[in-house]
C-alpha cells in the first residue's frame, strides 16, 4: 500500500497526469518578487544592484503546479535567502511534465540569461515512463556537460530524484544510484530527495494526492535548502 502511494504521489508530482502537462507558458520562469528584506530596509540597495542569479530548472515539482506562484519551492527558497541576507536571486525554470530530453533540448534558450548557481531537478518523468535508465543517465550528464560548457564558473546541484517501486527493485536501484553517479563525474553537488517526508503523505499534499500542498512545499524547500544554503555561504 505504501509503494502504491508513493507511486501515486510522484507519478502526478511530477507530471504524469493531463492536469500536470501545462503548456510552459503557464510555468515560464517567473521573475523574481521584490526582496521582503530590501522592502524592510534589510539589504543595501547596492547588493541588490550585484544580486547573483540562482537558476532552478526542473519539472512541475519546480514550477509549483497547484500553488500559488510564490508559493513554489524556488519562491520560498528566495525569502530564505533574503532572511539570510544573501546576495542572490531566484529565476523558477520549471516546465510541467517535462523529461530529460525536453530539458536538453530547451537547455540552450535557458542558458541564454547568466547564472552563478545552477539546481537541476529532471529524470523523474523519464522513470515514471519506464524509460531507459542508461539513455535517461545519458542525457542528463549532457545536460550537465552543457551547462559546464556554457557555464564554466556555475556551482551546480543535482537534485536526487526516485523512480516508482513498480518498476522493480533492480530498476529502481540503478535509477536511484544514477545520480550519484553523474554528480560526481560532472562535479556538481548532489541534493536530497525532492519529496522526503511528503511523498505519500496525504496531509502534505493537495486534495488529489499527489501533488504538494502549501505545508508540503514548506518540507520541499527546506530539503533544498538544507543542500543549498552552504553552496551560497563557501
Amino acid at each position: 500500500m505504501a509503494s502504491a502511494v508513493l507511486l501515486g504521489a510522484l507519478t502526478m508530482a511530477c507530471g504524469g497526469s493531463g492536469a500536470a502537462r501545462d503548456t510552459a507558458s503557464s510555468t515560464k520562469p517567473a521573475s523574481p518578487p521584490e526582496s521582503p528584506a530590501a522592502a524592510a530596509g534589510g539589504v543595501p540597495a547596492a547588493t541588490l544592484d550585484d544580486r547573483r542569479t540562482i537558476l532552478f530548472l526542473g519539472t512541475s515539482l519546480t514550477a509549483g503546479l497547484g500553488l500559488e506562484p510564490d508559493s513554489a519551492y524556488p519562491q520560498q527558497i528566495q525569502r530564505k535567502i533574503d532572511a539570510s541576507r544573501l546576495p542572490y536571486q531566484v529565476v523558477n525554470a520549471g516546465v510541467s511534465g517535462e523529461t530529460s530530453a525536453g530539458l536538453l533540448r530547451r537547455l540552450d534558450w535557458v542558458l541564454r540569461r547568466p547564472a552563478d548557481v545552477i539546481v537541476v531537478e529532471t529524470g523523474a518523468n523519464d522513470g515514471l515512463r519506464g524509460l531507459s535508465v542508461d539513455a535517461t543517465r545519458e542525457t542528463i550528464g549532457n545536460i550537465l556537460s552543457r551547462i559546464r560548457r556554457e557555464r564554466p564558473n556555475a556551482t551546480v546541484g543535482l537534485v536526487q530524484m526516485e523512480a516508482p517501486p513498480n518498476l522493480g527493485q533492480e530498476y529502481t536501484s540503478a535509477f536511484h544510484a544514477m545520480f550519484a553517479e553523474l554528480a560526481r563525474e560532472h562535479g556538481a553537488t548532489l541534493m536530497p530527495f525532492l519529496l522526503e517526508g511528503v511523498a505519500g503523505e496525504s496531509r502534505l499534499n493537495q486534495g488529489d494526492g499527489m501533488h504538494p500542498n502549501n505545508a508540503g512545499e514548506r518540507i520541499v524547500a527546506d530539503n533544498v535548502w538544507r543542500a543549498l544554503q552552504p553552496l551560497l555561504t563557501r
